[in-house]
């Protein structure tokens, strides 16, 4: 099995990941969902650590650090086989950026996000076909659950350049 290696990846680079991060996270998420490269999905993990906000001068808005580790399952596309790139790799991903918001306090805005990190992950697919990578989240979060839509791509920096499109759900603590 080809994602085995992949896994053993993830299951060191996780604790590692955890490790380093600081216990001052404000909020933990551990995230599910389904990733679609063209129309062929796969299930995806994510844990998330997201930072206290900071406010960005005197306006509304503020951001916060954020520090993620996913893993993207592979699928095994026909048309793909034999390529240099296929689409049979699960991919182990470490991502961290930053999240912004709108508004304060409790305002309905303030609970709306957009999430913009590098990526450095392992593997090679159809999908993410070099080592760096952009994620673009958009989502909102409540008091302990999220919903998100997620974008991996590199940019048109390398071919191909198809991204990995995910829906999240999310559970905080």
């Amino acid at each position: 099995m080809r994602s085995i290696p992949t896994l053993r990846s993830a299951l060191v680079l996780l604790p590692l990941t955890l490790a380093a991060l600081p216990a001052t996270a404000a909020r933990w998420e551990l995230q599910a969902g389904q990733s679609f490269m063209d129309d062929y999905g796969a299930n995806t993990v994510f844990i998330e650590a997201v930072f206290a906000p900071h406010p960005l001068g005197n306006t509304r808005f503020s951001w916060a650090p954020d520090v993620s580790v996913g893993w993207i399952d592979g699928r095994d596309v026909a048309r793909f086989r034999g390529k240099r790139y296929t689409t049979r790799d699960s991919i182990t991903l470490l991502a961290a950026g930053v999240r912004l918001y709108a508004g304060e306090g409790d305002e309905w805005s303030r609970r709306l996000f957009l999430s913009l990190q590098p990526v450095a992950h392992t593997g090679r697919t159809q999908a993410l076909s070099s080592v760096y990578e952009f994620a673009t989240t958009v989502g909102w979060q409540g008091q302990r659950f999220s919903v998100q839509l997620r974008h991996i791509s590199n940019g048109s920096l390398h071919e191909p350049n198809r991204g990995e499109t995910m829906a999240l759900v999310g559970v905080a603590f």
